[in-house]
């Protein structure tokens, strides 16, 4: 269960970001108009990854599907500033 638990801690935590960062860019206008909503929407998104890793047989399997969401999330951000699509 730890194992689990701690794997919707630490990659969790990185993959709400990127979620919530990919949102912020994403909508018209500037991202800064979306950035108290993203505030306040970060806790309840991290705790229900928290809870959902918790749905995993394993936490070998957790640390991996949600490390490797987490992973794609953060260099899509990347990749989009690279880019220069977002600002």
């Amino acid at each position: 269960m730890w194992a689990r638990a701690s794997a919707g801690v630490v990659p969790g935590f990185f993959l709400v970001t990127a979620v919530i960062g990919l949102v912020d860019w994403l909508l018209p206008g500037p991202w800064q108009s979306a950035l108290v909503p993203s505030v306040l929407a970060f806790c309840p998104l991290w705790v229900g990854v928290i809870c959902a890793s918790l749905q995993f047989a394993g936490g070998r399997q957790a640390w991996l599907w949600l490390g490797a969401l987490a992973g794609t999330g953060l260099l899509l951000l990347h990749a989009l500033q690279t880019l220069d699509w977002v600002r």
